[in-house]
């Protein structure tokens, strides 16, 4: 005797996981290759806020340093602006005597 019973399937829907935000609030960002010669800035900017993805694009609230303009980008057309003497022995040992 053949069981008749239809597979059933979890009433879970397998969701991923929104995709993380690489940048914090207040994270110094710079455009990218042709997002900055659209911007017409190509300066720094400084993330005021994360904003919900879109897609698997997580947005960010960015403010230029240069103006005071806000507008919104995806974390694809950033990359981050690292300070001078903040290299690894920096973040580790602190800033180098003299350099405070």
């Amino acid at each position: 005797m053949a069981s008749s019973q239809a597979l059933h399937r979890s009433p879970r829907s397998h969701r991923r996981a929104p995709p993380a935000h690489v940048f914090e609030v207040g994270q110094t960002v710079r455009l990218k290759g042709g997002a900055a010669r659209l911007a017409n800035s190509g300066g720094l900017y400084r993330v005021t806020r994360t904003l919900p993805p879109v897609g698997d694009a997580p947005q960010y609230r960015i403010r230029s340093e240069d103006d005071a303009h806000e507008r919104v980008t995806t974390q694809d057309s950033l990359e981050p602006v690292r300070a001078p003497g903040a290299g690894l022995a920096a973040r580790v040992f602190g800033p180098a005597p003299g350099k405070a």
